[in-house]
């Protein structure tokens, strides 16, 4: 037997009616009739007490007779067997695994600190209770092992300035981060009969030892792609000003002229501050 056998033992309630009569029954009958020999009746009921079994929602019993598997009661009720198995509980609820936030590499060698949120539940209990020591300790360690493999595979962001642009990332790929992990962690616990219902990361920041030099490099990039837009939006406005100067003939401009209006212009759309205007009194020559 190594596969999960799924057993329906007796009815527990018409077993407890015979325990009762065999267990009370003697002693009326000895009172009754001052013969004590009736008693000698009852560590039958005795022996047959140790095999009932209550079985919860979402619980299960594996049951062993001298170290054989005879099979695993799912169904929930109350049922009896035999006095002599020895009843291993296993519940088969939803259970929640937040690991503990590891330092890896991710992969372009950054330090990061992460963890992983697990919602896991048992499915196939023979597996459970004897392909491994101790289920619950297994999927703690593998899952910090997926973790770990999962953060070297991807960079946690991009840096297109750098030459690494990358598809998926830890920081942006939420869906398919959480699905790779969920897959890792799936083929690693399905030795031990464990079902994955979900897997997401839960903590993703890089480490402290970096994690300013990091913050800076992440502000510099936006304030050069702020900038990049500012210029490329102010070229286009002195494009039209220039356009519209010229096809209504507002004024004539030479190209030394252009050269200071765009200047000016430039300066005016690009710069941190209002500028401060100049009244010319005098005539464009001067």
């Amino acid at each position: 037997m190594n596969e999960e056998k799924i057993i329906v033992p007796a009815n527990g309630y018409i077993i407890l009616f015979a325990f009762l009569i065999l267990f009370f029954g003697p002693i009326a009958t000895a009172i009754a009739t001052q013969n004590g020999e009736f008693l000698l009746i009852i560590p039958i009921a005795i022996l047959i007490s140790p095999g009932f079994i209550m079985v919860q929602p979402n619980s299960s019993r594996v049951l062993l007779l001298f170290g054989k598997y005879i099979g695993t009661v799912k169904k929930n009720g109350f049922y009896w067997a035999n006095p002599f198995y020895t009843k291993k509980k296993i519940s088969l609820r939803a259970r929640n695994f937040d690991s503990e936030r590891l330092k890896v590499n991710d992969k372009l060698g950054n330090p990061i600190m992460i963890s992983t949120i697990l919602v896991w539940k048992v499915k196939n209990t023979y597996k459970a209770a004897f392909d491994v020591d101790v289920y619950e300790n297994f999927v703690r360690v593998q899952t910090d092992a997926a973790v770990r493999k999962l953060a070297s595979m991807y960079p946690y962001d991009n840096f297109a300035d750098e030459g690494v642009d990358e598809d998926i990332t830890l920081r942006s790929s939420v869906n398919e981060v959480s699905t790779a992990l969920e897959r890792e962690i799936d083929e690693r616990l399905s030795i031990a009969g464990i079902e994955v219902l979900e897997a997401r990361i839960g903590y993703l920041a890089y480490a402290q030892e970096i994690a300013n030099a990091m913050l800076k490099r992440q502000q510099a990039t936006a304030i050069v792609a702020a900038r990049h837009k500012i210029v490329e939006g102010a070229v286009s406005m002195v494009e039209m000003a220039l356009e519209e100067l010229g096809k209504k003939q507002i004024v004539e401009l030479d190209d030394d002229r252009k050269a200071a209006m765009v200047s000016n212009l430039m300066v005016i759309l690009c710069g941190d501050k209002d500028a401060s205007p100049v009244l010319n009194t005098g005539t464009l020559s001067h």
